[in-house]
């Protein structure tokens, strides 16, 4: 089963530097919530897959964005993707992704794309869901101060686009 990742060891921090009032969410009924999104492998190893801010809930399912991002950057007209989750009145959310295309890459539609997310599928790598319902090509995708994609700007620009 995938869940958020929790621990409890007397060793972990009691709170947030400068923000012990973050202590008691942090260690809501007695175990540290490290808000990555997890499960535990056959062998016994705990595989991350997600933080919980940046899972997709569709239909009752956590969607990891991260895996669905890595198997759409596969394609070689994608310089970089990102995947969100967008309001959808069935399913609550759906995956959204947002690809910039290499230069002379302008040919490449969606569904090419898509197609990558759906071989994924036939191979049991993602389930069916975690297939993006959209795909939107951008020039490019607003990252943090540190270089990394920042999704919580994202989910503003695309937060009144719901799927029908």
């Amino acid at each position: 089963n995938t869940g958020e990742l929790v621990l409890r060891a007397p060793w972990l921090t009691q709170s947030y530097l400068k923000n012990d009032d973050a202590g008691k969410e942090l260690w809501e009924s007695g175990y540290m919530h490290t808000q990555d999104i997890a499960y535990i492998r056959p062998d016994g190893y705990i595989k991350i897959t997600d933080r919980l801010k940046d899972v997709i809930k569709s239909g009752g399912e956590w969607i990891s964005s991260l895996e669905i991002e890595t198997i759409l950057s596969l394609h070689p007209s994608v310089a970089d993707v990102s995947v969100i989750g967008v309001r959808d009145k069935q399913w609550g959310e759906r995956p959204l992704a947002l690809v910039v295309l290499k230069p002379n890459a302008q040919e490449t539609s969606a569904d090419d794309i898509k197609a990558i997310a759906e071989k994924a599928v036939e191979r049991g790598i993602i389930p069916k869901y975690g297939v993006p319902s959209q795909f939107k090509f951008v020039d490019e995708l607003p990252k943090t101060s540190v270089g990394k994609h920042d999704k919580k700007v994202m989910r503003e620009m695309y937060a009144n686009q719901t799927q029908v």
